[in-house]
């Protein structure tokens, strides 16, 4: 019983009356504003891979003294199973919080999630210097706290346990800038999500000063403040591990004479809904995954020998782009744009072509167009979408009929394939008769 007391208080004890649900199947358990009257119902999660604790206020427990644990009470918790834990919609003093983050170094957790919390006043970390975490994941959505500027002290009392955070998502909650100092503590980050703040054009280049994230390898920096393309290049230059950065839902404008390199171990590129109508170059040339849907292209001219994956759906194109220029392309997505025909002499050259998507095109069920769609449809080619998604907006007579139903036999298609041999072949026999 007691570690259940020490849990609900180092973990979140809640002032109203509540219950636990464990989903035996899942190993998931939720718990509902728990009091101390309904501890013994949190006994239950002690099973549980992942707890979450939802409402209430932790103001009243402030004060309460939290001594130094027994060793069997140390050795139960390192029994626990649990490696997720998620609180939710909470009050939480960060002063609290800084004496009870130390106790999870006995525990196994090793990810941390904090949901439209408010963080209040400010902590005494001091406790928490050389102290190692298990945690390597942390999380916080849609959660209000102090700025972050002037907290370089914080995370350096932080930093035995931050050097070796792996993951980070700060999302939803009106980040405008991260200090230069605070991006140097965190040595091992591979993944940093802080997608849905403000962060603006100015802020970026302190965020990823000289020695800040350096094994960086996902960034999200989606559906922010963002405007200038050439400003977001020039800073994650020294982010020199970045395989992934995402700048989607971001109103990027383009300088024409800029030439910014970015990353060259960036592989994968989203660019999606940032209102560009070019694809902006030089671009990595390793490039494996190039996303620029919902955008104002009219047309994609480029050349990536390495590119797999092109995602251009929703845009202006009038025509597919060369896939000669891909070569090792194996998806490509060309829904809701202008194109009339798919250049299927291209398309069959490529062998690694398996994933084409280009449904709510206005096509042209000539014999040609027709048959190329319907050809990729036969190698199971076509995704989601076919047939249903599939029409044709000429020529007049076969308008708003769908492609699969356009018939494409030799006769039809070709006729000057079939009267030209019979004429040759009438012509030699009267020339033989007389």
């Amino acid at each position: 019983m007691n570690v259940a007391v020490l849990l609900l208080l180092g973990l979140g004890l809640l002032e109203a009356e509540g219950m636990c649900f464990f989903n035996r199947t899942e190993e998931y358990c939720v718990c509902y504003n728990l009091s101390q009257e309904s501890v013994s119902s949190v006994i239950q999660c002690l099973a549980a891979s992942v707890v979450e604790f939802q409402g209430g206020e932790l103001e009243r427990y402030v004060a309460f003294p939290i001594s130094d644990l027994e060793p069997s009470t140390i050795e139960m918790l390192g029994s626990l199973v649990i490696r997720k834990i998620i609180f939710g919609d909470l009050l939480v003093p960060e002063t609290l919080l800084a004496r009870v983050l130390r106790f999870f170094s006995y525990t196994q957790v090793q990810e941390l999630v904090f949901e439209s919390c408010v963080f209040e006043g400010r902590g005494n970390w001091d406790e928490m210097a050389d102290r190692h975490l298990p945690i390597l994941s942390l999380r916080f959505h849609n959660v209000t706290s102090a700025p972050l500027t002037g907290r370089e002290q914080d995370f350096s009392s932080l930093s035995s346990w931050l050097e070796t955070l792996q993951e980070l998502a700060v999302t939803g909650s009106h980040v405008t800038s991260l200090p230069c100092g605070i991006g140097r503590v965190f040595r091992a980050l591979r993944s940093l999500d802080v997608a849905q703040n403000s962060l603006g054009d100015e802020s970026l280049m302190p965020t990823f000063c000289d020695g800040a994230f350096p094994q960086l390898q996902v960034l999200s920096l989606q559906r922010n403040n963002l405007t200038s393309y050439h400003s977001v290049c020039e800073s994650v230059q020294l982010l020199h591990e970045l395989q992934h950065l995402d700048l989607s839902q971001n109103q990027l404008m383009a300088d024409p004479s800029s030439s910014c390199q970015w990353p060259v171990s960036l592989r994968i590129f989203n660019l999606s809904d940032t209102g560009l109508d070019e694809v902006l170059t030089p671009l990595p040339p390793s490039l494996e995954v190039l996303d620029m849907s919902c955008n104002h292209l009219r047309a994609v001219d480029i050349s990536l020998s390495s590119l797999k994956k092109l995602f251009l759906s929703q845009n202006m194109l009038q025509a597919a782009p060369s896939i000669r220029n891909y070569p090792m392309l194996d998806t490509l997505h060309l829904d809701n744009n202008s194109i009339t025909e798919l250049p299927w002499d291209e398309v069959k050259l490529l062998g690694h072509l398996w994933d084409v998507a280009a449904a709510g095109n206005p096509y042209n069920c000539s014999c040609s167009g027709a048959r190329g769609l319907q050809a990729l449809a036969r190698m199971g080619h076509l995704g989601q979408g076919w047939p249903q998604d599939y029409t044709c907006h000429s020529p007049p007579g076969y308008q708003g009929r769908l492609v699969k139903d356009v018939p494409v036999s030799v006769l039809q298609c070709n006729s000057a394939a079939v009267i030209v041999p019979v004429c040759v072949a009438l012509a030699l026999l009267g020339v033989a008769g007389a």
